[in-house]
This record gives structure tokens, C-alpha cells and sequence, in this order.
């Protein structure tokens, strides 16, 4: 192997990883977990053709969301673009973190896609934590399409990364860093984070 090469994560967790522990503080189930940045494609309130997802707490370490797709999101004519519908995974499962008290970001997402999802359709997503290994935490979703029992349209496998706030700080632009850390609800959320292991 080339010193550019590096082994790719697997999303499965290796064996004797510990079970994903759901932090006191977090959220009762049923609970709207709220936009992580107003400007996120995925749950911000501020970009008018992002999924706007929101996701709530669920029992243990999952969360649920809904995502309607829109014409904006379209791939095919009249289908979900493919890339959306993984967006709309990626962002559940990243909301796990709010329940673990982690800050994390993807480090891999595999994703399957099982059957169209028509524009206007109600995508029902489910996440859950299923491993963490040191820094890594493993997580499962899937989209329903016709309910939350409905049949699975589409399903992911991920392995985040635990990262620090100042992930975002010295990768993220300059301007909106220092709006969200202006905003109080994101300062209260980001020390929250970083007085826990």
C-alpha cells in the first residue's frame, strides 16, 4: 500500500465494541431534536430547497425524522434524486449524536437504494446507534416510504468520527462560524458538548 493509500472504515462495528450509551441529559423520546445550524441543507430553517428534516429522540440511542420530497429534490423526472435521499440518512444518523452528547461527522456512509421514492412522497427515516470504538460510532437508518412500517425504499450503514468543536472552527468559514457561535442556542449546545468525555 502506497503511503496516499489508507484502508477504508467498515460500517461494521469489529468485535467486543461497546453499546452506545444514551447520555442523561439528552432529550426524553418524542422530543424535536431542532436544527443544528440554520443554514444546514439538511435541517436548517434557512435554506428553502434543503430537506428541512427534523428529527426527534427516539428510545435509547435512534431518533426519527420525516422528510417530504419536494420538486427541488428531483434526480429522475418525478423521482427523488438518490443523493438527497442519502442526504436525508446522513442527516438522521448524524443526529444520534445529540443523544450521546458527542459532536461527530460522517466518516463513511454506505447506502442502499431499494425502490423509487416519487416527488410529494413522505420519506420515513429511523437511525440508531448500534457501536462505539474509541473515537468511532457506528450507526444503522432506514426510509419508509407509506408510513413508518411502511416498505424500506431506502437504508444506510455509517461509521461517524467524534470530532471537537474546533473541527469546525479552524475547517469552517470564518463569517459563519463566528454567526453560529454568536448564536446562543448553538454556544449552549457546543459546551454541552465539550464538558463531556
Amino acid at each position: 500500500m502506497s503511503a496516499v493509500e489508507r484502508p477504508r472504515p467498515a460500517t461494521t462495528p469489529p468485535p467486543g465494541a461497546e453499546v452506545p450509551v444514551r447520555h442523561p441529559d439528552a432529550p426524553a423520546p418524542g422530543v424535536s431534536l431542532g436544527a443544528h445550524y440554520d443554514e444546514c441543507f439538511g435541517c436548517g430553517a434557512g435554506q428553502p430547497h434543503g430537506l428541512q428534516l427534523e428529527a426527534r429522540a427516539g428510545e435509547g440511542v435512534a431518533v426519527t425524522a420525516e422528510f417530504t420530497v419536494k420538486p427541488a429534490h428531483q434526480g429522475a423526472p418525478g423521482l427523488a434524486h438518490g443523493g438527497v435521499l442519502a442526504t436525508a440518512l446522513d442527516e438522521t444518523l448524524g443526529s444520534l449524536n445529540w443523544l450521546m452528547h458527542v459532536i461527530t461527522v460522517t466518516g463513511r456512509l454506505e447506502t442502499d437504494f431499494v425502490r423509487p421514492v416519487p416527488v410529494g412522497t413522505t420519506l420515513h427515516l429511523d437511525a440508531r446507534a448500534t457501536a462505539r470504538v474509541g473515537r468511532k460510532v457506528y450507526c444503522t437508518g432506514t426510509g419508509r416510504i407509506g408510513g413508518p412500517d411502511g416498505p424500506v425504499a431506502v437504508r444506510a450503514d455509517a461509521l461517524f468520527i467524534e470530532v471537537k468543536v474546533d473541527h469546525f472552527i479552524e475547517n469552517g468559514r470564518e463569517e459563519e462560524i463566528r454567526a453560529a457561535m454568536a448564536d446562543p442556542d448553538q454556544t449552549r449546545r457546543a459546551r454541552a458538548f465539550e464538558v463531556n468525555p
